[in-house]
């Protein structure tokens, strides 16, 4: 072969080498395109867009007045693309970035101009897309941000980017905090009815096109997201506003009074089992308390006397005793087992209902000893069948489980029973006792506490929340007529008889426990929990409400005198601002020769609504008939003032409130002499006025 045909030979194989591969490249692209296609432009697409979640609008949390409780409002990143389409060229972003400096640093005053400048221009040289300019603005600082150089120009133009996130807000701050609940980024969870709703309030995210961009932020690639967020549901709660304000501010106060732990309030509405008001305040420093637990769902715990209601009611449905029972107390001490029953006073021989009233210890122990020691279940049982050994099943989470022993557990013990009896070797929480005085207020009938009244959405009920029935009759009407008599008698005769009101009736049992000391038990350092639990008025029940201050380490730890007067405070503003329950106290009758009630000068209109929302009128044969200017047609008593121009003013029998609005507006000079109401005034009524003129107003 010659020189020549070995050329060509290696030149044609050369060259059949390169086709073969520009075939093999050519067939792989087209693999890769064709073939291989779609999953290769999703993984492009992945690495420099992607769908972003867009957080849905949170629904908001009513009182069952219509308060806002809780809401959530807007809140705004803001950022800028400073190589936005708008300002590409130097000379427009370098004319307006001191104006916009200026602006900036005018409105929120955090930075100085200069700061303010000297960023955006190192950022402009960075080319940055997603400069962040300011973190959590409201709505309206995003409107006016709108206005300032640069970002008026447009989103794509100016570079203004704004990044909304969803904050939520109380407006009525630690109100029922921690029945509202809230989000726990520590340990990932929410608490109250923010947790327990969370399905409803949280609504659904929408998602929003995001294209990554240098340094690996996600930017996003238009203001619009792609499929919209749809917003949470509304929570109409049971709470009412002012009752759960007047509930937390007579517990702290007796907090403090009283140096103690914490404590809580519970107001639950007899017939439809809601609660209007539940206050938890714990001790953080001196005279400082917060609500960081709920201990009125969570803290099981002995309740000592207040148990006492469930001993009488088992026994007595039992037939084993009767209210006028007598019962020797062996002088507040009674020895069972090397144990000592003690009684806070030596009670002598008393019958049961006085027992009950004076919370003898001894009593209800000797009975139930006496009446089960040979079948413990037979009590036991029926304390179950109470199902006061159950969880309510409430409609937030967090309640804790309660321990009503029976022969079977573990730590049953010979002095198991009569330690029950009134209130120990058993736990509950402070919102399962409420349940039961609840069924004696409801005529026999449990219901479980309600927490949620209704979920909305859009204005549109969801779902509405009614009363769940536990037990339709905890005992026979005969035992229950007797219970309720005797918690009447607590507070009219019995250990509560400081909180009685002569205008409306209290039904209730004190409960002052001793609560182990940690590992020391009943050993140690002696605390004792003060409780109250009742409801209001007595003979027509409308409001029940349990009180439990823990550890009172200042003045007396006993219920009445720590528990009772929270009770009494709530139960008295409550029952002094409902009509309803008010115009049912016997109100006196007047009859003839009775005076009518004294009445201030007013307008006649004002005075004949107020007398007719009170069911006051007035009677011909009063002996002030005339005094006070009787309208014999409506019925109704009334004095006008009437108002001459330029002429004094009659403001004799008014307050000095009034009388200086009617003075001052008369164009005259008051000057005032004593306190109370207008017995004399130094101008005659009726004569003409010169402008400046001094009337002297003497009162008593």
């Amino acid at each position: 072969m010659n020189i020549r045909t070995n050329i060509l030979l290696r030149a044609y194989a050369a060259f059949g080498l390169i086709i073969l591969f520009a075939v093999a490249v050519v067939a792989k692209m087209l693999h890769v395109q064709v073939v291989q296609g779609d999953k290769y432009r999703a993984m492009a697409d992945s690495l420099s867009t992607k769908y972003a979640e867009v957080e849905a609008s949170r629904g908001n949390i009513y009182s069952i007045d219509g308060s806002l409780l809780a809401t959530s409002v807007p809140e705004y990143d803001i950022r800028m693309d400073l190589m936005a389409g708008g300002i590409e060229d130097n000379d427009v972003f370098y004319s307006k970035v001191d104006s916009l400096a200026a602006k900036l640093s005018n409105y929120f005053k955090d930075k100085s101009e200069s700061e303010y400048s000297r960023a955006l221009r190192n950022a402009r040289q960075d080319k940055q897309r997603y400069f962040l300019v300011k973190r959590n603005i409201s709505y309206q600082d995003l409107k006016a941000l709108k206005k300032f150089p640069i970002f008026n120009l447009g989103r794509y133009k100016g570079g203004m980017i704004a990044v909304q996130e969803n904050k939520r807000i109380l407006p009525f701050r630690d109100l029922a905090y921690r029945t509202i609940g809230y989000y726990n980024m520590k340990s990932n969870t929410t608490v109250g009815l923010e947790g327990a709703y969370g399905d409803y309030i949280n609504g659904e995210s929408g998602k929003r096109l995001v294209q990554r961009i240098a340094g690996g932020v996600w930017m996003p690639v238009n203001d619009d997201a792609e499929i919209a967020p749809k917003a949470g549901a509304d929570i109409i709660s049971t709470i009412d506003v002012n009752m759960q304000d007047l509930a937390q501010n007579a517990l702290k106060k007796q907090l403090i009074k009283s140096a103690a732990d914490f404590g809580c309030v519970l107001v639950m509405e007899v017939k439809t089992g809601e609660i209007k008001a539940i206050a938890n305040f714990t001790k953080v420093g001196e005279d400082e308390y917060k609500e960081t637990y709920n201990y009125a769902i969570a803290q099981s715990a002995e309740p000592g006397s207040t148990f006492k209601l469930a001993s009488y009611m088992v026994a007595m449905d039992d037939g084993k005793f009767g209210v006028n029972d007598i019962m020797d107390t062996e002088g507040g001490n009674y020895k069972l087992y090397r144990h000592t029953i003690r009684d806070h006073e030596n009670e002598g021989v008393i019958p049961m209902k006085v027992a009950f009233e004076r919370s003898s210890n001894v009593a209800i122990v000797k009975q139930i000893y006496k009446n089960y020691k040979d079948n413990p279940d037979e009590f036991t049982s029926k304390l179950h069948d109470l199902h006061l050994g159950e969880k309510l099943g409430l409609q937030i989470s967090g309640e804790g489980t309660p321990l009503i022993k029976t022969t079977k557990s573990k730590s049953w013990s010979g002095l198991t029973l009569p330690q029950m009896a009134y209130g120990y070797e058993l736990k509950m929480t402070p919102i399962q006792i409420l349940t039961l005085y609840n069924a004696v207020a409801n005529n026999g009938k449990m219901i479980a506490p309600l927490f949620v009244h209704e979920i909305r959405r859009l204005g549109n009920t969801v779902e509405l929340f009614k009363a769940r029935v536990i037990k339709d009759k905890i005992c026979s009407d005969n035992t229950l007529n007797l219970l309720k008599e005797m918690l009447e008698g607590v507070v009219e005769e019995g250990t509560a008889s400081t909180i009685n009101n002569p205008l409306y009736k209290i039904a209730g049992k004190t409960g002052t426990a001793q609560v182990a000391d940690g590992a020391n038990g009943y050993k140690g350092k002696r605390k004792y929990q003060a409780s109250f639990c009742g409801y209001f008025p007595a003979d027509n029940p409308k409001y029940s409400m349990i009180v439990v201050v823990q550890n009172p380490t200042k003045g007396s730890y006993y219920a009445a005198s720590v528990a009772g007067p929270v009770f009494r405070e709530v139960a008295d503003v409550v029952f002094g601002s409902d009509l309803e329950m008010d115009n049912q106290s016997k109100i006196p009758q007047l009859v003839g020769n009775t005076r009518m009630p004294e009445v201030k000068g007013k307008y006649k209109k004002s005075t004949q609504n107020v007398y007719k929302a009170f069911g006051v009128k007035a009677l011909l044969a009063s002996n002030n008939q005339e005094e006070l200017g009787i309208d014999t047609n409506s019925g109704i008593a009334y004095k006008e003032v009437k108002m001459n121009k330029g002429l004094v003013p009659n403001v004799e029998g008014m307050g000095l409130k009034d009388a200086l609005y009617v003075l001052g507006n008369s164009g005259l000079s008051p000057v005032v002499k004593g306190k109370g109401e207008v017995k004399t005034q130094s101008l005659i009524a009726g004569t003409p006025i010169y402008k400046g003129t001094r009337i002297l107003i003497e009162l008593e």
